[in-house]
């Protein structure tokens, strides 16, 4: 009785390690998926912007991630379309972040 409830304590414990190496494996997996995506975008970003429009953007991320994260793929999508030849500038970046931006702004009212 003794050897049987330690056998399934031996089984309960090799299984929760297997789960735990799983998961393991499952979140080192997804880091460096995540790592090889952010190396292409810099990538592009080097490509696309000019070293002021990438400072710029630098600095948007700093502040206000989920924008910059939007405008970079929406730059990503249009270089990858075709549509970027030519690198943009600070200009440029400055009216496209303000499209973004007040696409994806919400108003907060507060009333008393």
């Amino acid at each position: 009785m003794a050897e049987d409830i330690e056998e399934i304590r031996k089984r309960k414990l090799m299984e929760l390690q297997k789960r735990y190496l799983e998961q393991q494996k499952a979140q080192e997996e997804a880091l460096r998926r995540e790592m090889e995506l952010e190396a292409q975008i810099d990538a592009i970003m080097r490509k696309i912007l000019t070293p002021e429009a990438r400072e710029r953007l630098g600095r948007v991320k700093l502040v206000r991630p989920e924008l910059a994260r939007q405008v970079e793929l929406i730059l990503v999508q249009l270089y990858q379309a075709g549509q970027i030849r030519e690198p943009l500038s600070d200009e440029k970046l400055k009216k496209i972040l303000a499209q973004v931006d007040a696409r994806t702004r919400r108003d907060f009212k507060i009333k008393w």
